[in-house]
């Protein structure tokens, strides 16, 4: 497992995240947007269908 980059951020991609809040926490990434001041955030969509939002920086993206 490695460490996200922009270019391996991807609907669909499975997930664990790493910092902030809901550390440990694993899923789907669903919805990437980028906010106004230009952090990216993303929607997870956990396996027991719960949704939370994170900023990619805390995210692992697995391969």
């Amino acid at each position: 497992m490695q460490t996200d980059s922009d270019n391996s951020l991807k609907d669909g991609a499975a997930c664990t995240v790493i910092g902030g809040t809901h550390k440990g926490k694993t899923g789907r990434v669903k919805d990437i947007n980028t906010s106004k001041t230009g952090h990216i955030t993303i929607t997870v969509l956990q396996e027991n269908g719960d949704r939370f939002k994170t900023l990619a920086k805390n995210v692992s993206v697995e391969r």
